[in-house]
């Protein structure tokens, strides 16, 4: 399975429970992760489908977030 990663300004706990439901719409629970570690706080999606990136950020930005999708 593919993965695609974004950097986001999701920076706590707090941040991901806010995310969660709108990431869980756009590909599924389980299928996605923050790496609060990471200065760039890194968003990984699990997914076959690269299609979902634009999804990804929509669902980010309509939950008052950021993410620019890395290379």
């Amino acid at each position: 399975m593919e993965s695609i990663k974004f950097r986001t300004n999701i920076k706590c706990g707090g941040c991901i429970a806010t995310v969660t439901p709108f990431l869980n719409e756009a590909v599924g629970e389980n299928n996605w992760q923050v790496d609060l570690q990471s200065p760039e706080k890194v968003l990984t999606i699990h997914t076959g489908d690269k299609t979902k990136e634009a999804t990804v950020i929509q669902k980010l930005q309509e939950a008052g977030y950021r993410a620019e999708a890395v290379s």
